[in-house]
């Protein structure tokens, strides 16, 4: 048996290096994951900005239902009880203000650019 004796610290930073290539190199799945959160009485954020090719999660967090809908039209929920999530994939660039059908004062932006 061959026995390499390294000290612990330059051990260490090897192994700092690596991770860090090997993390560089692997995509970033939860920065692409866009969510708006749905609770009380609000959407959060208020404004999200997204690339092109984002899909955007609403979740609902409230305790009651609400519907997800476009101004334009171009996306709308179901009734969304609690617990329950949207989902839509942004493809095009602009602005998308968006309100709940059932509370037309709660209202947010999507935001996505090229």
């Amino acid at each position: 048996m061959i026995r390499i004796n390294v000290s612990p610290r330059p051990l260490a930073l090897a192994l700092v290096c690596l991770g860090i290539v090997v993390m560089a190199q692997a995509p970033l799945r939860a920065a692409d994951a866009a969510r708006v959160k749905i609770d009380n009485f609000t959407f959060a954020p208020k404004v999200l900005t997204v690339k092109a090719g984002a899909t955007v999660t609403f979740q609902n967090d409230d305790d009651i239902p609400h519907v997800v809908v476009a101004n334009d039209g171009s996306f709308r929920s179901k009734a969304l009880d609690t617990g329950d999530s949207y989902v839509f994939t942004f493809t095009k660039p602009g602005d998308f203000p968006y309100f709940c059908a059932l509370h037309p004062h709660m209202q947010g932006t999507i935001t996505v650019t090229p």
